[in-house]
This record gives structure tokens, C-alpha cells and sequence, in this order.
């Protein structure tokens, strides 16, 4: 049974957002992922997927993880982590780790729904992902040169060119969705859950999925 709770902010979404905060309150979790939590174990985390409007269009804000980390270094990524016992649920622990990550002022932010959690397991966490509209911008940038290398507003508009999308190949022989962006390339858990999400709402412009590129020996 899927576990989506859309939120009472999701009357006051652009027209634009809504169509997403109506597929939250009825995506079933094997429609994310194949990988489903276990009935006991496993690392709570949660991750923001901010939705506001830039420049140039509805955009969506991504974060470059610290080249040097011990793991996932360098891999674009949700701002996100696990739960603190502090923290009130997954939409608090993902708009504080938000504030720790790039500054965002979570006071401009409107949470409008969860999504079904998903079972990431060669980490063992069980992410939640929240979803939001970012009402009143703030600035973001880099916290700490130590968690994060960069913070990106990524255009839908890029992120859905099919020019942009491709997939990966990595070592282990896993092959998934992925995106060419802002001089990132996007792929595994994020990328999975952008391209789940576009496909279902309808966004998803017709791409050539036969286009497949080795990752590269530095990335993964």
C-alpha cells in the first residue's frame, strides 16, 4: 500500500506543480523502485526535491556532493541525510539537511507531499522523498566545502531535453537513467527518481533510450 501523504499546502501550488502533487497521492512504491524496504532494518533519510521558479522556468535544486567523500564523492545528488533524533519526520530532516547543505531558508519553502519510501540497499538507508515548492526563493550556495563542491537551480527545461538524457553504464553492470546538466552528470538514485517522476506525471519528452555510455573509471 502506497504511503503518500499530500500536504495542505498543495491548493496553493503553481499550475504547473499540480499535476505532480496529484500523481504523489497515488504512485505506488514499485512504480519508483524495484527496491523495497525492508520489514525491519535499515537507515532513515530523507531527501528535498525543491521545485521554484528561476530565470528562465520551473527549475529543480540540485547539490554536487565533495569530490573527496568517502562515498558517493563528487556524484550530483537531492539535498538530504538521515534522520537526527531531533528531527519531527522526514520533511523536517530534509529541509534541515537543506539549511546544513546550501543555506536555504526553509521558512520559503512549502512541503506538499511524500513520496513511498525507497530501499537504497548498498547503503541501507530507507529514503523518504519529500517533495516541495520553493514559494519564496532564498539564496544557496555552498556550506561546507567539505560535504558539498556545488549547489545548482537546474532548469526542468534542461533536465527534460532529450538531447540531455542518455543512460549509464556502470561496472557492475547496472544500467539507468541519466542526465547531462550544468556540466553534472546526474545519475543513479537522483536520476532515477527525476526520470520516474517526469515519466509518470507526463512531462517526459520522447528521448532515444537506446543511447547508452559507459561511467566514466572516476565517477562511482
Amino acid at each position: 500500500m502506497s504511503t503518500t501523504r499530500p500536504s495542505r499546502a498543495a491548493g496553493s501550488l503553481p499550475e504547473w506543480l499540480q499535476p505532480l502533487a496529484d500523481l504523489a497521492g497515488q504512485i505506488e512504491p514499485a512504480e519508483l523502485s524495484r527496491f523495497l524496504p525492508p520489514e525491519d532494518g535499515g537507515r532513515p533519510s530523507a531527501v528535498l526535491l525543491l521545485f521554484g521558479e528561476g530565470p528562465v522556468g520551473p527549475d529543480l535544486l540540485l547539490i554536487e556532493r565533495a569530490h573527496d567523500m568517502r562515498s558517493h564523492a563528487g556524484q550530483p545528488a537531492f539535498p538530504g541525510g538521515s534522520l537526527d533524533p531531533g528531527d519531527a519526520g522526514p520533511e523536517a530532516a530534509a529541509l534541515r539537511e537543506a539549511w546544513e547543505e546550501t543555506g536555504l531558508d526553509p521558512a520559503g519553502v512549502d512541503v506538499f507531499a511524500t513520496l513511498p519510501e525507497i530501499w537504497l540497499p548498498p547503503s541501507g538507508y530507507v529514503v523518504t522523498p519529500v517533495l516541495a515548492w520553493w514559494r519564496k526563493p532564498s539564496p544557496v550556495s555552498v556550506v561546507d566545502p567539505a560535504e558539498v563542491a556545488s549547489v545548482h537551480r537546474v532548469p526542468l527545461a534542461e533536465l527534460l531535453d532529450p538531447a540531455n538524457r542518455f543512460r549509464v553504464r556502470h561496472r557492475s553492470g547496472y544500467v539507468g537513467a541519466a542526465f547531462g546538466v550544468r556540466g553534472l552528470l546526474v545519475w543513479g538514485f537522483t536520476a532515477l527518481l527525476i526520470d520516474r517522476l517526469f515519466q509518470k506525471v507526463g512531462w517526459e519528452r520522447p528521448w532515444d533510450t537506446s543511447r547508452v555510455e559507459d561511467l566514466p573509471e572516476a565517477v562511482g
